[in-house]
This record gives structure tokens, sequence and C-alpha cells, in this order.
């Protein structure tokens, strides 16, 4: 969450316990807790714990905190305190749900904070460690083996395992797939990148994929708008988090019931909105098809190639038409919805009469599917280096007419093409 500051995950170096005067002697602690929902069952299944920390009735940040923790050699003592601090208070909760607590593996490993103990202040508190979900950051060790070992020390006390900012600096698969969490959840800035470019949304698309299919689950946290709560559901991910939802507060004045009713009704609004894109987007599709016929009427009456596509080159999105013989050699160079006469770059490729395109999926599609204009998967196109997808149809005596277009600058880069118009 940009607003909630997290507490830092440094790994304890092994120091001794100072003599100083304990940190937690200084400064008063509070448990907030911010809900974690699942949009499949429109209800809320865990908690994040987070600490709120205040000295002389003035806020400090979690961050400096453990800054001063870690010079005075008592990260693990603290840490500990707080652990226990946020299972005490969730267990007057009777809410069959999950808790997820940040934790530093080279605290835990530390005697003093060791996996067993938590195992026991979890029982003390009444918890089982398997409503536990502890979060860590995969690249937070210098020591990768010592990392694992501690996730399967913490998985055979019962623990659940996340992994937490993934994405940022320098996050690992070949790590992610070691680890093997039930939980990965995303670096904020992928969401917040997502709803600014149509490129890095599909990335986003991607990675929630590649990660559900690996086996894990997926955490989209830092949700604070509609659009990227609209964009978090078309993911498809698991879990959702953030202040769109709900902010973190004592779980007695937290009310389950609000905040299942804010997830329901977000549901419902991107349900809708994303109705009314595939509406839009039938429409758009209904205008191309009958440009792109009107097209290969006018071509069958012997029409100049650049006039027959004239209204085709006019609809939104539409850049280029070129015409392909039964070989798949281009006649002529290509029509286009700009002349490009000051294009600036040099390009030996913008030039593409007498290309052969028998190896592109567009002329193949043309000649399984004669009577149909068929829509290829999205690549680089040639001419500009810019993310196109070809339609093509074939003509009387097998020619075949392309049409390129750029879904990027259509609908928020959400446009997707059915196999055939």
């Amino acid at each position: 969450m940009s607003s909630v500051v997290r507490l830092p995950r440094r790994i304890y170096r092994g120091a001794e316990i100072s003599r100083t005067p304990k940190i937690i002697d200084d400064y008063d602690f509070s448990s907030v807790y911010q809900p974690i929902l699942s949009p499949t069952h429109r209800k809320l299944v865990g908690y994040e714990a987070l600490v709120r920390v205040r000295k002389n009735n003035e806020s400090v940040s979690p961050f400096t905190l453990f800054e001063q923790a870690e010079k005075n050699n008592q990260t693990p003592e603290l840490d500990r305190h707080l652990l226990q601090l946020h299972l005490d208070n969730f267990a007057a909760s009777s809410q069959a749900v999950w808790l997820f607590l940040n934790i530093n593996p080279g605290t835990c490993i530390h005697p003093e904070a060791s996996l067993e103990k938590l195992a026991l202040q979890c029982k003390r508190s009444g918890i089982d460690p398997e409503k536990v979900v502890l979060e860590l950051v995969e690249t937070a060790s210098d020591n990768p083996a010592a990392l694992l070992e501690f996730i399967l020390k913490a998985k055979a006390h019962g623990f659940q395992i996340a992994i937490d900012d993934f994405g940022m600096g320098d996050s690992n698969f070949e790590r992610l797939w070691r680890i093997n969490p039930l939980i990965v959840k995303l670096d904020r800035s992928l969401l917040v990148n997502a709803e600014n470019n149509s490129r890095a949304r599909m990335l986003l698309e991607s990675l929630v994929k590649m990660i559900r299919e690996s086996g894990s689950l997926v955490l989209l946290e830092g949700i604070e708008n509609h659009t990227q709560a609209h964009i978090a559901l078309q993911t498809e991910a698991d879990l959702l988090q953030g202040f769109l939802f709900a902010r973190p507060s004592n779980l007695k004045q937290h009310e389950p019931e609000l905040t299942e009713q804010a997830l329901k009704r977000i549901i419902a609004d991107s349900s809708e909105s994303s109705a009314q894109d595939i509406r839009d987007q039938e429409s758009y599709f209904r205008l191309l098809r009958f440009e792109i016929l009107e097209a290969c009427h006018s071509l069958s009456r012997e029409l100049p190639f650049s006039t027959a596509c004239n209204k085709l080159l006019e609809v939104d999105g539409v850049k280029r038409c070129f015409l392909l013989n039964p070989q798949g050699i281009q006649q002529g160079n290509l029509a286009r919805a700009n002349p490009d006469i000051h294009r600036g770059k040099f390009n030996p490729l913008y030039h593409s009469a007498g290309a052969q395109w028998t190896h592109r999926e567009y002329f193949r599609n043309a000649l399984e599917r004669p009577q149909h204009i068929s829509s290829c998967r999205p690549y680089v196109g040639l001419p500009d280096a810019k993310r196109t997808v070809t339609l093509s149809t074939m003509l009387p005596g097998q020619q075949v007419l392309c049409v390129d277009i750029h879904p990027d600058e259509m609908f928020g880069g959400q446009l997707e093409f059915p196999a055939t118009l």
C-alpha cells in the first residue's frame, strides 16, 4: 500500500542483543488490520497486520523505529514483541480468516525469535499456525539457501507462506518456483503502471496468469480507485487489498459486512463496465467488417487500390492496407491512413512492394478460411515497429486483402479481436 509504511525487511546478521535500554519500553505500539478479499467468493478471507507506533503522543514511522532497533541490535526482540502483539489482538476475533504477518527471516533464524517460539506464540494466543500467512520478500536475503531452509521449516510448523512485493528489484522466477508459496503479492507499482500504460497492463495480466498456472494464488494490493479495481478484476487475481475496500483499523472498529458490501458494489460496477466495453467493441467490429467488405466489392469492380481502401482507412485504428497475390507477394506499396511524408526516421523496411509474406499467419488464415475475414495474433509490424493485428480475406482470383490495425490505440489497449469478424 502506498500510504501504509511496511516494516523494513533487513536480514539480521547474528549480533548479540545489546544491553542498551530496550526499544520496546520507549514506545507505545498498537495493531491495525487491513482486509484481504476474494472477488470470486465475494467475501473477506484475511487481514494483514500492521503496526502503529507512538512516542510521547506523537506518531513514529515504523521504518524509523526499525532503523533504531537494527542500530542497537534489538531487531529480533522488537520483531518478536510485535508478532505477539498482532497475535494477541487478533485472537479476540472469531473470524475464520487468514492472518498475514510481515516477518524478517533473519530474525526468525536468531535463537531469540525462532520459528519454534513463533509457533508457541500462536499456541498461547489460540491461533493455529495454518491460519497464519508469513509474508516474506524473496529478495530480502543475500543467502537464498538459508531463506529456502527457513521456508521449509515454516511450512513444517504449519505456517503458510506468501512472497511480498514480487515484481520489484531483482525478483526471480527461479526462486519463486523453488519457494512454491501459497500466495504471491505483486508489488503495487505493477498495478499503477498498468493503469497508465496498455503494455504494462498486458504484462501484468501475463504475470498473474503465469503465477497462477505455476500453482500459487495472486494477491494485488494497493487498490485505491475504481480503475485499478477494474484492472485487478480483469487480470483474474485471486485476492485483492486496498484503501478502496477498507483502510487498516482496529479489529473492534472494523465491520466485515461493510467491506464485503463495498467489494460486491465494485465487482458489479466492473462487470457493467466490461459489458459496455464488449458492446462498444462489437459495434466497432461491425463497422470494420462493413468497410472491409465494401473495399472488397470496390476491388472486384477494378477500382484503383488506394481508392477502394479510402473509407476503410478512415476507420479508427486502421493504419495500412495491402494486397497479396496467390503466392503471398505484395502487389505495389501500402495504402496508408497517414502518408507519413515527414516520418523523419530512416527505415529500409518502409517500402515493401514485392515482399513475400507467405510465412505470415495472416496469409495462411486467408487461405484456410477463404469465406471469412480473419484476424492474426498481435505482432510487431515492420513499417513502424508498433504492435499490429492484421485482418485478411481472400478476393476473387485468390488475391488477399490485408488490413493492419494498431490495437493499442483502441479501447485503452484492451481491444481483443475474435478469430474471424
